[in-house]
């Protein structure tokens, strides 16, 4: 057969790789002598013989594999290289990245309140990141019987769990239905935890997980802001102002020129009849704050000597001893 030569020597190396690959396996070759191992930034090279780990090589660069990796593999560290044939061994490539990957809701979660007895129908999207973490859980469980991983491999196992996990933490978390983004951090970290927990497995760790919006039914997303305006405005004749205000301004209120006019002048009304109202009011409450130490015996009336009131005990105007209040017209006396 001739003597052994560096024609049958080889590079071992990540062949495939991409971005969202989590590993790669370089298998069913003999490596012969003289044969390099090539080892780049973000990678770890996992030398395997018969399913079993024989060494992990996290050191980036160029090395020769008879002198440089056989010494320090477990039980292959004695292989002497024969003329025509090599060590058949497996590499896994391990992408040691962390991985960031955005995430939505493909229908919506059902979340049960007593509001809605079909339950409110939710959706949400965000991100999450992980990376590997156990290599031995990974070799066990996935790369035992698979020539690659790819991060949508872990999206698909990660969605086919969140629907589930979402309720969980919803219901738990989710003091105010109508407002759960103020409980997106605490709803957040118990997915990640349960997440975790689940992919720990098969070697890999969630590092974060993000809610950036939940996403209601367009009726129930009109509710909450109109109640919003409410709370906002503060009552609801100024909202209905405010309204007939924004359809003048859009051209929403129609039926010519003089319905919009008598809209105008109504709400023009409407508003000095208010302004009006919350003037006499503060006059009223600054006049009580100045005579609350004052007498309030009553005076005689200019009919019938009776005594009447100094303030109106309707609506505390004060009385100069007229028989009916000039605020409110409340009889005295």
């Amino acid at each position: 057969m001739g003597l052994f030569g560096n024609q049958f020597a080889n590079v071992v190396e990540w062949e495939e790789f991409r971005d969202d690959m989590i590993f790669w396996k370089w298998n069913n070759r003999e490596i012969k002598k003289g044969s390099k191992l090539v080892i780049r930034a973000g990678q770890d090279a996992v030398f395997l013989n018969n399913g079993k780990v024989e060494g992990i090589f996290k050191d980036e660069g160029s090395f020769q594999i008879d002198s440089d990796i056989i010494p320090f593999l477990s039980t292959l560290k004695g292989f002497k290289f024969g003329f025509n044939s090599g060590m058949r061994v497996e590499v896994l490539f391990v992408n040691t990245k962390e991985f960031t990957v955005r995430w939505g809701t493909q229908n919506p979660v059902l979340i049960p309140t007593p509001q809605l007895p079909g339950g409110m129908p939710i959706r949400a999207n965000g991100t999450f990141t992980f990376k590997v973490s156990d290599y031995m859980a990974l070799i066990d469980k996935i790369a035992g019987v698979r020539q690659d991983y790819l991060v949508e491999d872990v999206k698909i196992r990660i969605t086919a769990v969140l629907d589930q996990l979402l309720m969980k933490w919803i219901s738990r978390e989710g003091k105010d239905m109508f407002n759960l983004q103020a409980n997106a951090s605490d709803i957040a970290k118990g997915i990640r935890e349960d997440l975790d927990m689940q992919l720990m497995d098969i070697g890999i760790a969630i590092n974060g997980f993000q809610v950036m919006s939940f996403n209601y039914p367009q009726e129930i997303q009109d509710m909450i802001t109109k109640t919003a305006s409410h709370e906002m405005i503060g009552n609801l004749q100024k909202y209905q102002q405010v309204s007939m205000t924004d359809g003048i301004s859009s051209g929403k209120v129609q039926g010519g020129g003089a319905a919009a006019d008598m809209a105008g002048m109504m709400m023009g009304m409407n508003i000095a009849g208010e302004m009006l109202k919350n003037m006499n009011q503060q006059n009223q409450n600054q006049q009580a704050e100045a005579d609350k130490s004052s007498d309030t015996a009553a005076v005689p009336s200019s009919a019938g000597g009776s005594k009447k009131p100094n303030f109106c005990p309707n609506c505390g105007a004060k009385n100069e001893g007229a028989n009916f209040c000039p605020n409110c017209g409340q009889k005295l006396g």
